[in-house]
């Protein structure tokens, strides 16, 4: 059996691995001409490096990122409210990560050329489009006259997936959450004991909420979240890479948390990104015949809870053991463990992010233990 995947992101580099762990030939189709560590940072929780764990990337995992030892949640004085701890301090079987996605990425790169062969991932392959029959996909590349055959494909495109629209089309834009978001990575020294994540929240409904986190000995990444508009369908594009302005946030976040100088965070950000925060409606279904979704493109979600990146990578691995058997009827029950679980996480995710500022130091810990728990049990 040969997989195609279109997009070397997270999720596609993953499945590549853990289909070649099991017998299973892939081949990956980048559309960019060069693969860089760009980006900011993320948080791979505990079920997801438990599948990064069992590919033998656990060592460089440990060397790349910091194993988040517990979350801690503040109003915007800076007085703890409640912490939640993390990875094997919150009594999981393995750390959780947070790490620079561009880092990850190049590593999980290397190892897909070093155990795959270099040509295993081909760079200036925009996919276009694709056709099937009852033998084969065949997958249309932007400037090539005639299309790669394969087995299968897996749209692993992002949030903006090719092989999604042509699977749906006609879904219409994003949904917006009425949220923007301001991300950042910052050369400063990390507070407390360098292995916490902060949530600091505004006293009121509607208060802005920041987020913060070390992703190396001198490197903190920082997350801003404004309401500034209704929930609906998004107007126009996401502009995932539009730069953003310090300017813009600086009035908003005027707090005093004495552990963290904010204004620092933000005006010495070594990069500032500005986008929406969108999702869209889980799928009747992903994919249809020898041709399925991953990640983003299956089951794009708000980053709240770090669940994006970690339910790609369970993805790969439900991929790999379904198609071990060598048969493309593996695709379906792929889709079947899938599909229902990470619309559980989409779910949960909305309404977690509907939770405002308001809410009691109890009721807060009581919404994000029954987060956990919902959202736990959809990455085994």
């Amino acid at each position: 059996m040969r997989v195609l995947i279109a997009g070397a992101g997270i999720g596609g580099l993953t499945a590549a691995l853990a289909l070649h762990a099991v017998g299973v030939e892939a081949v990956v189709l980048e559309s960019a001409r060069e693969i860089r560590p760009l980006g900011v940072g993320i948080n791979l929780l505990p079920h997801a490096v438990g599948e990064l764990t069992r590919l033998g990337l656990d060592g460089e995992l440990a060397r790349l990122g910091i194993a988040t030892r517990e979350n801690l949640y503040c109003d915007s004085s800076g007085a703890r409210l409640f912490s939640e701890p993390r990875g094997l301090a919150g009594g999981y079987q393995h750390p959780q990560y947070s790490v620079h996605r561009g880092r990850l990425q190049t590593m999980l790169l290397s190892a897909v050329r070093a155990r795959l062969g270099e040509d295993a991932v081909r760079t200036g392959m925009r996919v276009e489009g694709f056709d099937q029959d009852a033998d084969s996909v065949r997958v249309g590349i932007s400037g090539r006259e005639r299309p790669i055959e394969a087995d299968l494909l897996v749209g692993a495109d992002g949030v903006h997936s090719v092989v999604r629209a042509q699977l749906h089309p006609g879904e219409g834009p994003l949904l917006w959450s009425g949220v923007r978001m301001w991300r950042g990575v910052t050369r400063m020294n990390p507070f407390f004991d360098g292995r916490t994540m902060v949530i600091v929240r505004g006293s009121g409904d509607g208060d802005a909420e920041l987020i913060a986190y070390p992703i190396g000995p001198a490197s903190v990444n920082w997350v801003a979240l404004v309401p500034v508009g209704e929930p609906g369908p998004l107007p126009g594009d996401a502009h995932w890479n539009r730069p953003g302005r310090a300017e813009d946030l600086l009035p908003l976040f005027d707090w005093n948390l004495g552990w963290l100088d904010v204004a620092e965070l933000i005006t010495r950000s070594e990069v500032l990104l500005e986008y929406p925060m969108v999702d869209r409606d889980p799928l009747p279904h992903w994919g249809h015949g020898r041709v399925t979704l991953l990640g983003d493109a299956a089951h794009p979600m708000y980053p709240v809870g770090a669940n994006g990146a970690s339910q790609a990578v369970v993805d790969a691995r439900v991929l790999a053991t379904e198609l071990s058997g060598g048969s493309p009827a593996g695709l379906a029950r792929y889709e079947g463990i899938r599909r229902d679980a990470t619309a559980e996480v989409i779910a949960a995710n909305r309404e977690m992010q509907r939770t405002g500022g308001t809410r009691s130091p109890r009721e807060l810990a009581r919404i994000t233990e029954t987060y956990r728990r919902r959202t736990t049990a959809q990455g085994a």
